[in-house]
């Protein structure tokens, strides 16, 4: 009998090699490597039986989304999940994952398999009583073993299959650990081909590092069809659904939940939700009317400074808010409106949870920094958004109109936006401004700021 020796193989590519090594030779990712026995058996795979054809004669119908039953996951989704696909939802524990797709799979018309490999089937049951999800559709398996899972989809028959988690999945021939690399990949191999050749949509969750990154192997995210994140506090009620990777549709969409006593409920006003707790009159808090896809959002943008002893280096928080670009608009302000900035301690937020990517926010960012720094409260019914360029320059950023009709909508009246941005809808008082100084001296801060400097 040969005896197997161990191989290790990398968990961003997948390659593998008989030494461990710091640094994956393929991928150049380090510490990525992990040990793990090869298969003495490769995995049976069911053979295909698609043939080639003119691409005039595929059926587009089959590509059509179901709705979910859930509004704010179907805008994510593109209007819903598309029979044959793999979608991916990841998140850290406690944030909702379990309760959402229970939710759905009770809001789903036909029969629904919820494969609870973590959990026992009274477990579940006593959450989908909370939930109102006793459905005489949805069926439960407690089980870890694949090919168990094959065959109980095979029996049932179900039109959407929910699998919790990938993670807890494993396959018998395959001689690693639940979890692992090459378990992680194997089990969902499988689970995609069963999704194509039945075309039935599966639901994978899937566990999160405490870098916040989907655990086990890159080549996970890259075998499924959609990639779904949720995120949000477990010490708060707010919910964002996110689609990190959809090959059916778009990818900035954004899908905003409550979590109430009865489970999540879609959030359709999010722009009330995020100011319900604004408070008026304090300086250092700007609202940005941002646009998350198709949506426009208005968010709360708040900034505290704080001087620091002669010495000691000052301290660059942020939240929600990208570090980087934090730091290139504080160069900004330093250089070009000749702001003391690099003696304060810095922290930024954006609240509710949101994470501002687009660069409209720029403007807003800097006049809630100057606003702490001056302790100079921003108008309460002004919204503000803009590129910030190096040399202090304001570009405009897309569908102004639609941002300004959200923020008239709000009750705001007055609005501070790049010169080159389109006509503004009626309800809302516009002053356009072409550099971050001209946008200081409209609020009343240019003066303030020269005298503190």
């Amino acid at each position: 009998m040969t005896k197997m020796r161990l191989v290790y193989r990398c968990n961003e590519c997948g390659t593998t090699t008989p030494k461990w090594a710091g640094r994956c030779a393929a991928c150049e990712a380090w510490n990525s490597l992990v040990e793990e026995l090869p298969t003495a058996e490769a995995v049976p795979l069911v053979p295909g039986s698609v043939v080639a054809q003119p691409i005039g004669q595929v059926d587009a119908q089959f590509a059509r989304p179901q709705p979910t039953g859930i509004p704010e996951m179907d805008r994510v989704l593109g209007g819903g999940l598309v029979p044959g696909s793999v979608t991916l939802l990841g998140g850290e524990p406690g944030i909702g994952k379990s309760t959402i797709l229970l939710q759905l799979l009770a809001k789903w018309p036909t029969r629904t398999l919820y494969v609870c490999a973590e959990e026992s089937a009274q477990q579940v049951r006593v959450r989908a009583e909370r939930l109102g999800a006793v459905q005489p559709d949805l069926w439960l398996l407690p089980e870890t073993s694949l090919p168990h899972i094959v065959a109980a989809i095979e029996e049932t028959k179900p039109t959407l299959v929910v699998v919790d988690s990938i993670q807890t999945i494993a396959h018998p021939d395959v001689s690693s650990a639940p979890g692992s690399v090459v378990q992680v990949r194997e089990c969902a191999h499988r689970l995609v081909s069963e999704a194509k050749r039945r075309g039935v949509p599966i639901v994978l969750v899937g566990h999160v590092t405490k870098e916040g990154g989907l655990a086990g192997p890159r080549v996970l995210e890259h075998v499924v069809d959609t990639v779904l994140s949720f995120e949000g506090d477990r010490h708060h009620s707010l919910r964002l659904l996110r689609a990190v990777k959809h090959r059916f549709g778009a990818t900035n969409e954004l899908g905003v939940f409550e979590m109430a006593g009865d489970g999540l409920q879609g959030v359709p006003d999010a722009s009330r939700l995020f100011l319900t707790d604004r408070r008026t009159g304090v300086a250092g808090s700007a609202v940005v009317p941002t646009l998350e896809g198709q949506r426009p959002l208005l968010v709360e943008v708040q900034a505290l400074t704080n001087p620091v002893p002669s010495g000691v280096p000052p301290r660059r928080s942020a939240q929600g808010i990208d570090h980087g670009r934090l730091a290139l608009l504080l160069a900004v302000l330093e250089r070009r409106a000749r702001l003391a900035l690099g003696t304060h301690e810095v922290f930024a937020s954006a609240v509710g949870g949101v994470r501002l990517t687009e660069p409209g926010a720029d403007l807003p960012l800097c006049l809630a920094l100057v606003s702490a720094l001056l302790h100079h409260p921003l108008p309460p019914d002004l919204v503000v958004f803009g590129e910030v360029g190096l040399a202090g320059e304001l570009r405009q950023v897309a569908h102004a109109p639609r941002r300004l009709a959200e923020a008239a909508r709000m009750g705001f009246t007055r609005a501070i936006i790049p010169a080159n941005s389109p006509p503004a809808p009626d309800g809302i008082s516009v002053v356009r401004v072409g550099t971050v100084a001209e946008a200081l001296a409209a609020v009343g801060l240019s003066g303030r700021a020269t005298r503190a400097a």
